[in-house]
């Protein structure tokens, strides 16, 4: 058996004192160490941001278990791919070292200069998605769709429509032949995230295609 570290990650005091996720990530990551000869020798888990270039100055708990596997000969193992990272500059840095294996339990057989890959190209993606959304709402008028007014709720309501807008693109080809459930996984194998930030799931697909549908 080959050891593991197990790095779980959330980003925020509550959701560390609820242990919102932390469960979840932990099973993917043993569901992965068993189906791949990995022997879980650690389990840390860190409640911090993942953003920034120099995250290693903020997340002290990784630092060390790089260090750990660095001496250990361990792979370090995470659930997805943000919860190591989402910045390119900083992942490159992970990435690229030769000292120390990572893998992700939903991209079992990527290796390091693989993952350094998705990462840069989660990352134009996110890129995209911004620019698009700057002119999201610009389209949706175009096309007669009837805007809200400034008021909290209305404003609000634009932002979900700009944002639906701005994954036209990706998400219209992915419809046909494809549940709900299938197009929450592709555009979280993406790197692509809710606009809270967060993962999608069966309902928030739902929700998109529907904005979609109505514009």
């Amino acid at each position: 058996m080959k050891p593991a570290i197990a790095y779980l990650r959330v980003s925020t005091q509550q959701q560390g004192k609820s242990g919102l996720g932390i469960e979840a990530q932990l099973a993917a990551i043993t569901a992965f160490a068993t189906s791949h000869g990995f022997d879980i020798i650690d389990v840390v888990t860190e409640i911090e941001t993942g953003k920034g270039s120099d995250a290693l100055r903020t997340r002290p708990q990784l630092a060390t278990v790089i260090e750990i596997a660095r001496l250990t000969g361990a792979t370090v193992v995470a659930a997805k791919l943000d919860r190591l990272t989402r910045d390119v500059h900083f992942g490159s840095g992970l990435f690229n070292r030769t000292d120390v294996a990572f893998k992700i339990a939903d991209m079992p057989h990527a290796d390091n200069f693989q993952l350094n890959i998705m990462l840069s190209v989660a990352q134009l993606e996110r890129e995209m998605i911004s620019k698009r959304t700057t002119a999201a709402l610009a389209a949706a008028k175009a096309r007669g769709v009837k805007l809200g007014g400034p008021n909290g709720c209305a404003m609000q309501k634009n932002r979900a429509l700009a944002f639906a807008e701005s994954l036209r693109p990706v998400v219209i080809p992915l419809i046909e032949g494809r549940s709900s459930r299938e197009i929450a996984a592709h555009l979280n194998a993406q790197g692509i995230t809710t606009s809270t930030g967060g993962a999608w799931q069966s309902e928030t697909v739902l929700r998109l295609i529907n904005r979609l549908e109505i514009a």
